[in-house]
C-alpha cells in the first residue's frame, strides 16, 4: 500500500483513517471528474481498495499511456481480450475509508448499528466535501453502508459498484451457516474478538491463497483483542431476524435503492460461502440499470481474486459520458435490450420481419401421421420409439400448457437435464412456446462444469430424468424439480419433485396456452463447451434461434422431407424446427467416441436419412468400426446426400474415410461456435483445393467461404500478439476473426466484460462478434483458422499461430496428433511440440532424436523441444479440442526439470 495516500480526518468528533489520492492529484495539477467512495466490510479495512486507489492515480497521471493488460476475469478472458481495455481516460479521486472501530480509524468503544454507520459515513463525506459526482463501491457489510449513503445522497450519487454483498434476506430462508455459527452465543466473542479466528477464516476464502505479505497487511490493524472489537460488533449487527435493531434500516436501504436510477456494476465471486447468487439476483432486480459480471473461480474476497481496479475503472470509462441520472437503459452502449433480458410475451405475436417461430412445423404438421423423430439414444432399456408429428405436436402443446398451470412463467429459466430423445424434444419446444428460457448445458461438460452452469444460470425450474434430478439434489442446484418419469411418492419427496411430465400433460389438457412470446424475447441460454475456460452462457432470442434454423435450411436444403441424423444431441433438437425427420444414434452423448458405424447406419435407416451430422471425435470411431457394417447398413448409408462434421478441425484423410461410407454424400465441415453456428462452410473437394493453396503461403485450416448471411472481418495481430480494436475487410493478414450474421448470439449471460470484449471495436447497434479465433481471409474469399487468440505464441522473432506448425508436425510419419505451445516469457517464448505417436507412447518423455529431427524439419521453425505423450488432453464435449494453455504450463514444468507426469 502506497503511504502517500494514507491520511487522518476528523469528522463529527471521531478520527478516521482513509486512503485518499485527492492530495496527490492536486499536487500534479489534475482535476478529477468525480470521486469513487470505497467502503470495506468485515473484517477488512481500506487496504482492500489499495489497488483501486493506485490504479486510478496512475491512470489519471498518464491517461495517454498504452493500456495495461487487464485481469483474466475468466480463464479464457484473453480469448476475447477482456484485458485489452484502457484502465481509464478520466481522472478519479478515490477515497477508501476505514469505518470507525475498524482498520486504523478510532476505536470509539460504542456500539454502532447500521443506521449509525450510514450516518457516520455521511459525516465523513461532509467533512471531506464530497459533493458529487460520487460513485460508491462497497463489499460485504460495507456494500450495505455504501448503498445507505447513496440512498441518503441521491443528488451526488452518479453510479454504484458492488462486490459480494446483500441487502435482503429471503423470507423463510436462514442466514448463511457460517454467519449463524459466528452469531451463536459465546462463539461470537471468542471467534471475532478474543481470537483472530473470524479474520483468519475470511483471509482463507481467497482464490488463490493470499501471500504472506498480503495477509500481514490485513492483520495489521487487528493485532490484539482490544483492536478487534469492531469485528465482533459488525457480526453482532447482522439482522438475523425481524426483531433486530438494524432490520428497519436494512429494509429502508433495500427499498430505497429501487429509486436510484443510476448505472450500477455488480462484480461477483460465485464461490462465496456467504453471499451466494441469490443475493446477486436480488440486487440485480432492485438496481434498475445493473451491469453484472460473475467471475467463475472467484469467491468472497473477489477484490483479491481479480484485478477489480482495471475492471471498475474501465467500466467507469465506458459509463462516464453516460452518468446522467435521467438517462434510460436503452441509451446505454453495449447493454442488451430490455426485451432481450425479460423474456416478455406479446399478445400481438412476433414482430420481426420474415420471423417464423421454432414451433412452426409442429403447428403446420399437427394432423400429420408422418414420422417426426425416432428415439434411438439412451436410455437403452427402452425399445426404439417412433413419434409422429401429430403426437409430438399434441405433447408439446399439453406440456406447455401444463408448465403454465404448474407455475412456470414467461421469462422463467428452466434447466433441462433430460437425455436426448422424444422427451427432451417435447419439453424443449414446450418451454420455448410459453416463453420460458431454456437453459441447455449438456452432460459433456462433466459434473463440475454442469454444476457451475446450472448454478450460474439461476434457474427457477429443473426438468430432468431421475439421474439428473439426483445430481441436482445432492449438489444443491437451484430450482423447483419436475421429473420426466412418474416416481413413487418416497422417491419424489427425496428428490424434491413436485410434478412429472404425466402430471403436466394432464394439467395441460385443461389449460389454455399463453400469448406467443415476442421475437426479441430471450428463448434460450446455451452453454459453450468449456474447452477454453469455464463454460459461458450464450443468450439467444427467439428471432436468433429462428435465424439458425433458416441458415441451416438455406445452406444445406434441410426441411420437410429431410431425414436428419445427428450424432451431436443439440443439433438433433433442431430437427422439428426444420420440419425434418430426426434421430440421434444410440451413443453415450458424454463420450462422442462411443458412436459406432452400425449405430449411425441404424439411425439413418430409421428416418431414411439424407443428412448426417457427426462430431469430429465421433468420426474416428465410426470409421474404425466400419468393418462391422453389413449390406443393409451400407445400403442405408448409401442414401445419405449431405454429410456434416463441425465443432473442431477435421483432417482431410478422416473426412475422406467417412465419406467412403456414404459414397453419394457431399461432405461438409461448417465453421461456427456456440455463439454463432454455421458462419462458413467448406466441402471435401474445397479442403483438397485449399491444401494445394497452402504451398503458396496460406496457413492453418481452411474453413471455406462465409455463408450467405455472414460477413467476416479481421482484427490484425500486433507484434505482442494482441488483436487490433478495429476489424478490417482485408486479405492475407492474420488477426482475430470477427463475424456478423443475423443468427449470432444476443449477449453473454451475466458476463458484462466478456460481452463488451466480444464487441470491441465494432459499431454499436450492429451485430458483430469477436470469435477469439485467429486466422485470415485469402484472396479467393476463403477463411483460414490458425488457432485461438490465447494460444498465439510471441517469440523474439515474431508472432506464431499454432495450427499450421501442428499440421506440419502431424504430416510426419509416426505422429498421430500434435500441439505446438510456447514456453517462457511472452515476447521471448520458445516453441515446443508435444506429440502423440503411432503406436502410442507408454510414458511421457523426450522424443527419440530421429523423430525430433523429422518434426523440426517439417515445422521449419526452431523448436526448443519435442515431447512425446501417451495422449493429448482434450475438451470433454467434443473430445477433439486440444487444451494448449494447459499444455504450455505443463511443458514449462517438464522442461524445468519437474517430474514427467502425464499432462
Amino acid at each position: 500500500m502506497r503511504p502517500e495516500f494514507s491520511r487522518l480526518v476528523v469528522a463529527a468528533g471521531h478520527e478516521w483513517h482513509v486512503l485518499d489520492n485527492g492530495p496527490v492529484l492536486a499536487e500534479r495539477g489534475i482535476e478529477p471528474v468525480g470521486t469513487i467512495l470505497c467502503v470495506h466490510g468485515n473484517p477488512t479495512w481500506s487496504y482492500l481498495w489499495r489497488s483501486l486507489v493506485a490504479a486510478a492515480t496512475d491512470a489519471a497521471s498518464a491517461p495517454d499511456a498504452a493500456p495495461d493488460a487487464a485481469p483474466d476475469v475468466v480463464s479464457d478472458a484473453a480469448a476475447h481480450k477482456e484485458s485489452a481495455q484502457p484502465a481509464a481516460s478520466a481522472a478519479w479521486r478515490v477515497v477508501a475509508v476505514d469505518q470507525l472501530d475498524m482498520g486504523f480509524s478510532e476505536r470509539t468503544g460504542q456500539h454502532r448499528a447500521l443506521a449509525q454507520r450510514v450516518r457516520d459515513l455521511g459525516d465523513l463525506t461532509g467533512e471531506l466535501g464530497l459533493s458529487g459526482p460520487v460513485v460508491t463501491i462497497g463489499h460485504d457489510w460495507g456494500g450495505v453502508v455504501s448503498l445507505g449513503w447513496a440512498v441518503d445522497h441521491p443528488e451526488e450519487t452518479r453510479a454504484i459498484m458492488l462486490l459480494n454483498t446483500a441487502v435482503h434476506q429471503p423470507e423463510g430462508d436462514p442466514i448463511p451457516a457460517p454467519l449463524r455459527l459466528a452469531l451463536a452465543g459465546p462463539i461470537l466473542g471468542a471467534s471475532t474478538v478474543a481470537t483472530p479466528a473470524f479474520l483468519e477464516t475470511t483471509l482463507a476464502l481467497a482464490h488463490p491463497a493470499l501471500g504472506a505479505e498480503v495477509k500481514a497487511g490485513y492483520r495489521a490493524p487487528y493485532a490484539t483483542a482490544a483492536r478487534r472489537g469492531g469485528i465482533g460488533g459488525f457480526v453482532a449487527d447482522i439482522p438475523a431476524d425481524d426483531r433486530h435493531e438494524s432490520r428497519p434500516e436494512l429494509d429502508r436501504i433495500a427499498v430505497g435503492i429501487r429509486a436510484l436510477d443510476v448505472p450500477s456494476l455488480l462484480l461477483w465471486g460465485p464461490r462465496d460461502p456467504i453471499f451466494s447468487d441469490r443475493y446477486l439476483d436480488d440486487l440485480s432486480r432492485r438496481l434498475r440499470r445493473a451491469d453484472v459480471h460473475r467471475v467463475e473461480g472467484a469467491g468472497h474476497l473477489i477484490a483479491e481474486d481479480v484485478d477489480i481496479a482495471t475492471l471498475a475503472l474501465s467500466w467507469l470509462d465506458d459509463r462516464a459520458p453516460h452518468l446522467d441520472a435521467s438517462e434510460t437503459p436503452a441509451e446505454r452502449p453495449g447493454v442488451p435490450r430490455a426485451t432481450a433480458v425479460t423474456g416478455a410475451a406479446s399478445s400481438e405475436g412476433p414482430t420481426a420481419p420474415h420471423y417464423q417461430p421454432l414451433w412452426h412445423y409442429l403447428e403446420a404438421f399437427a394432423e400429420s401421421a408422418d414420422t417426426a423423430l425416432v428415439e434411438m439414444a439412451p436410455p437403452r432399456s427402452r425399445p426404439q420409439r417412433t413419434v409422429s408429428w401429430r403426437l409430438l405436436s399434441r405433447r408439446v402443446r399439453e406440456i406447455a400448457a401444463g408448465l403454465v398451470a404448474s407455475g412456470v412463467r414467461p421469462g422463467d429459466r428452466v434447466s433441462l437435464l433430460v437425455p436426448p430423445g422424444a422427451d427432451l424434444t417435447a419439453v424443449l419446444y414446450a418451454c420455448v412456446r410459453i416463453g420460458a428460457i431454456v437453459v441447455v448445458a449438456d452432460a459433456g461438460l462433466g459434473l463440475a462444469g454442469l454444476t457451475r452452469a446450472v448454478r450460474g444460470a439461476r434457474c427457477q425450474h429443473v426438468i430432468g430424468a431421475t439421474k439428473g434430478l439426483a445430481a441436482a439434489r445432492v449438489l444443491g442446484w437451484p430450482g423447483r424439480r419436475i421429473s420426466v418419469s412418474t416416481l413413487d411418492p418416497a422417491t419424489a419427496r427425496m428428490l424434491g419433485v413436485t410434478h412429472s411430465l404425466a402430471d403436466l400433460v394432464a394439467l395441460g389438457r385443461e389449460t389454455p396456452l399463453p400469448a406467443v412470446p415476442a421475437s426479441e424475447a430471450v428463448a434460450a441460454i446455451l452453454f459453450t463447451s468449456g474447452s477454453t475456460g469455464p463454460a459461458k452462457g450464450v443468450v439467444y432470442t427467439h428471432a436468433q434461434l429462428s435465424g439458425i434454423r433458416s441458415a441451416l435450411a438455406a445452406q444445406y436444403g434441410v426441411g420437410p422431407g429431410t431425414g436428419l441424423v445427428a450424432g451431436f444431441a443439440p443439433f438433433a433438437l433442431l430437427g422439428p424446427a426444420l420440419g425434418a425427420r430426426s434421430a440421434t444414434p444410440d451413443m453415450d452423448v458424454t463420450a462422442p467416441r462411443t458412436l459406432t458405424a452400425k449405430a449411425v447406419a441404424a439411425a439413418t435407416a430409421a428416418v431414411d436419412g439424407t443428412v448426417v451430422f457427426l462430431s469430429p471425435a465421433a468420426i474416428a470411431n465410426v470409421v474404425a468400426t466400419a468393418p462391422a457394417l453389413d449390406d443393409a447398413d451400407r445400403a442405408a448409408l448409401g442414401g445419405v446426400e449431405t454429410f456434416l462434421s463441425a465443432g473442431a478441425p477435421v483432417s482431410e484423410s478422416l473426412l475422406s474415410a467417412a465419406a467412403a461410407l456414404m459414397p453419394a454424400a457431399t461432405p461438409h465441415t461448417p465453421y461456427g461456435m456456440t455463439e454463432g453456428l454455421l458462419l462458413a462452410d467448406i466441402t471435401l473437394d474445397g479442403i483438397r483445393d485449399a491444401a494445394r493453396s497452402r504451398g503458396r503461403g496460406a496457413g492453418g485450416v481452411c474453413v471455406g467461404r462465409p455463408t450467405a448471411t455472414t460477413t467476416v472481418r479481421i482484427a490484425p495481430l500486433a507484434n505482442d500478439g494482441s488483436a487490433a480494436d478495429e476489424p478490417l475487410d482485408i486479405v492475407d493478414v492474420t488477426g482475430e476473426i470477427v463475424v456478423s450474421a443475423p443468427h449470432i448470439e444476443d449477449h453473454y449471460d451475466r458476463l458484462f466484460f466478456t460481452d463488451r470484449a466480444a464487441r470491441r471495436g465494432t459499431v454499436p447497434g450492429e451485430r458483430w462478434h469477436r470469435t477469439g479465433d485467429v486466422g485470415h481471409v485469402d484472396s479467393e474469399g476463403r477463411l483460414w483458422v490458425e488457432g485461438r487468440l490465447p494460444h498465439v505464441i510471441v517469440t523474439a522473432t515474431g508472432v506464431v499461430t499454432p495450427v499450421e506448425p501442428e499440421l506440419r508436425t502431424e504430416s510426419v510419419d509416426g505422429v498421430a496428433r500434435a500441439a505446438i505451445v510456447g514456453v517462457g516469457p511472452r515476447g521471448t517464448q520458445h516453441l515446443v511440440a508435444i506429440v502423440e505417436t503411432v503406436p502410442p507412447a507408454r510414458a511421457v518423455g523426450m522424443a527419440h532424436p530421429a523423430l525430433a529431427s523429422r518434426v523440426r524439419d517439417a515445422v521449419g521453425s526452431a523448436l526448443a523441444a519435442v515431447i512425446v505423450v501417451p495422449a493429448l488432453p482434450t475438451d470433454i464435449r467434443h473430445n477433439s479440442k486440444i487444451d494448449r494453455a494447459r499444455l504450455s504450463t505443463w511443458a514449462t514444468s517438464v522442461l524445468s526439470g519437474e517430474r514427467m507426469t502425464r499432462p
